[in-house]
């Protein structure tokens, strides 16, 4: 399915959808959010909540159950989400992205198999792309598939996988042909699985390797997948029945990650901004309320003109990939930008609150903590200012 076609709710459908998900934010997220990150804890019972809010198929067609939501209305839950925490949103979207592969390339007898039992949250997981030597540089992966009759048989191994442990399976990018030049033409997507999803056994052949301790992202499990003669059916596997088209479909995939990413900044900015107002207004020094110092002033009023421009830019690429053209641009200006303005914004709300927002009893510290991922999550920064300008010059050809 484009993304063109996905389903069109009206203004009053949208509305209701994000009410619903905000009394849940507030009802059953916020009064866990802080134990939950601070533990580094799975949240299983907000996993169990979150399959029945639909969200592990919202962009999935209704034909394969799932809620067939815009890009538009996505971005918006996931703002919603990540204002109070954005370890949730990982825990979806990088499942989405895994899904979106299938939908947008799989063969009809693959979307079938796999696409209900993503949109229900029966299979979870997210993507396998990076590996310890190659990261950005996806053609640098050494990662191999080779075909076996009807199967394929997987060796090597992938890292920064979300959702490794806790999910069951992932889009796998491999090498079909390693000796092919230019590289990308070797490349193919499998989806690969932890277990056998008709009886749910373990299969043989893949394993987790360690989690990844991190600095924040807490709560949503990052790790590995290690590869030794892992053997799959190579008719439900191979992403659209041809070799070769792996890299096109993992940087596809990624635009509607960069879209997430750019729509979890606007949450961590808006939290911090909302949480700098409140307190700049209640902490008094020299007498009055540091909301009328114009230090406090020029701060706050930076502050909200960023991230409101963070969320147009997150407004106008979601609408762009609702048209079901080719993104880079748009989607790469609103994750370059609005996940700059994440760290920029809550930094500040960091001095605005002075040690108290340096306190763990505070949610600034875990703003503070979350917002650098995203300037490197789904590519950094840097490459999204090259994706920018090569793709400013091919638009606007001399």
């Amino acid at each position: 399915m484009a993304a063109a076609d996905s389903y069109q709710m009206t203004a009053e459908d949208e509305r209701q959808m994000l009410d619903a998900i905000g009394k849940w934010i507030e009802k059953k997220v916020a009064p866990v959010a802080m134990d939950l990150e601070h533990a580094d804890e799975w949240p299983a019972d907000l996993v169990e909540d979150m399959k029945e809010l639909g969200l592990f198929g919202a962009l999935i067609d209704p034909e394969y159950g799932g809620l067939g939501l815009s890009a538009s209305t996505y971005s918006k839950i996931v703002t919603m989400i990540a204002e109070e925490w954005m370890s949730l949103t990982g825990i979806f979207n990088s499942h989405l992205m895994m899904a979106q592969i299938v939908q947008r390339f799989g063969t009809d007898a693959q979307k079938a198999y796999w696409l209900p039992k993503f949109a229900a949250g029966e299979i979870r997981g997210g993507l396998g792309l990076t590996e310890p030597d190659a990261g950005t540089d996806l053609q640098a992966i050494r990662t191999t598939a080779r075909r076996a009759g009807d199967t394929y048989v997987v060796n090597g191994a992938k890292t920064w996988i979300s959702n490794a442990i806790q999910g069951q399976a992932c889009a796998l990018l491999v090498k079909t042909d390693p000796s092919a030049e230019p590289r990308y033409k070797g490349m193919s997507m499998l989806i690969v699985s932890k277990i056998d999803p008709e009886t749910g056994e373990e299969r043989p052949g893949i394993r987790n390797g360690k989690k990844l301790e991190k600095l924040g992202y807490k709560g949503i499990d990052s790790g590995e997948f290690v590869f030794e003669d892992y053997a799959c059916d190579a008719a439900l596997s191979l992403v659209g029945g041809e070799e070769g088209k792996g890299f096109f479909m993992a940087t596809g995939g990624l635009e509607i990650g960069r879209i997430n990413i750019a729509a979890r900044s606007v949450g961590i900015a808006k939290r911090a901004l909302r949480e700098s107002v409140a307190y700049a207004q209640t902490r008094k020094t020299m007498g009055k309320p540091i909301c009328e110092h114009q230090a406090i002033q020029l701060k706050l009023g930076e502050m909200a003109a960023k991230t409101r421009a963070a969320e147009l830019l997150v407004e106008d690429a979601a609408r762009a990939y609702d048209t079901g053209a080719r993104i880079d641009m748009e989607a790469g200006m609103a994750k370059y930008f609005a996940s700059e303005i994440a760290v920029e914004v809550a930094t500040e709300a960091m001095r605005i609150h002075g040690g108290y927002g340096y306190s763990k009893e505070y949610v600034i510290e875990r703003l503070y903590r979350d917002a650098p991922l995203m300037c490197i999550g789904e590519g950094t920064n840097e490459m999204q200012r090259i994706i920018i300008a090569k793709q400013l010059v091919k638009r606007n050809p001399v």
